[in-house]
């Protein structure tokens, strides 16, 4: 019995921190200072629309959001890149496109070359600031699930 009644303890103490990790995932701030800090960091930033994806030797497009910079640009799924701004991106990760995306900030721009299809494409890619819809959309996304806030209409303007 005593067997038992270790194994039981041992198996509660594994599944207790298992329990309490979805815990984990609930933001710390309340929703309101959420949303202000959102709202802050995100006005005037620039936004590229597109998601990059690590592959065997470098970084390719994985995927491309309509009327986004990066489709008005022509950047496509699957377009491996080569050069951005004039950084070899050939053995690159996404954290290196990341930096090459903030040092970007000032002027906006991203002169890129892809290989698509085996052959070298070079974009001009003008970056765009996020508009108040996708502000909302974020903030309505992080109080979702970080703070378990449904919402149906886009959150209000915080007062200043």
């Amino acid at each position: 019995m005593n067997v038992r009644l270790s194994h039981f303890l041992i198996a509660a103490l594994l599944v207790a921190p298992a329990a309490s990790a979805d815990d984990g995932k609930m933001c710390t701030a309340s929703a309101r200072e959420c949303e202000q800090a959102i709202r802050q960091l995100s006005s005037g930033r620039r936004y590229l629309g597109a998601e990059i994806e690590p592959r065997n030797h470098g970084i390719a497009i994985k995927t491309v959001k309509d009327f986004s910079p990066a489709a008005r640009a022509g950047l496509i799924p699957g377009d491996r890149l080569i050069s951005v701004n004039r950084h070899d991106t050939r053995e690159a990760s996404v954290k290196d496109f990341k930096q090459i995306l903030y040092d970007a900030k000032t002027t906006g721009v991203l002169w890129v070359i892809v290989q698509r299809d085996g052959i070298l494409k070079m974009l001009d890619v003008r970056l765009a600031p996020y508009s108040k819809e996708q502000i909302d959309k974020m903030v309505a996304q992080h109080l979702a699930q970080s703070h378990a806030i449904a919402t149906t209409a886009p959150p209000s303007t915080p007062r200043q």
